[in-house]
């Protein structure tokens, strides 16, 4: 049973920054894809950044350049995920998840992951 926790959310002025992490546990796969997505209401989830069991990272347009996706050791499926973000708009404002797909890479689309954290709100004013 995989579990995804997700930390770090807040209320942040524009222009500020906020690091948010996700603690993954249950399987341990080779090859896997992780992932941040938001959500405000009434709207569709977004992906935001992935990064796979290489490495490998992918952002949405909106974030390029202001927010990083990592994992201290990228072969851990288990390893920490976290999302720095920084020179936040309000348009940033939403839940964010985080997400988990196991056996292969996954791009930003969320039908693509099967596992989701329960989501961390992050407001920027």
């Amino acid at each position: 049973h995989v579990q995804l926790v997700e930390f770090g959310g807040g209320s942040v002025q524009a222009g500020g920054s906020l690091n948010l992490s996700c603690a993954a546990s249950g399987y341990t796969y080779a090859r896997y894809s992780m992932a941040w997505f938001r959500q405000v209401p009434g709207k569709q989830r977004e992906g935001v950044a992935t990064i796979d069991n290489d490495g490998t990272t992918a952002y949405a347009e909106s974030v390029k350049g202001r927010f990083s996706i990592s994992k201290v050791n990228p072969k851990d499926s288990n390893d920490p995920l976290f999302l720095q973000m920084n020179y936040l708009r309000p348009e940033d404002t939403a839940m964010y998840y985080c997400a988990a797909d196991y056996g292969g890479t996954r791009g930003l689309g969320p039908w693509e992951y099967d596992n989701f954290g329960q989501g961390t709100q992050v407001t920027v004013s």
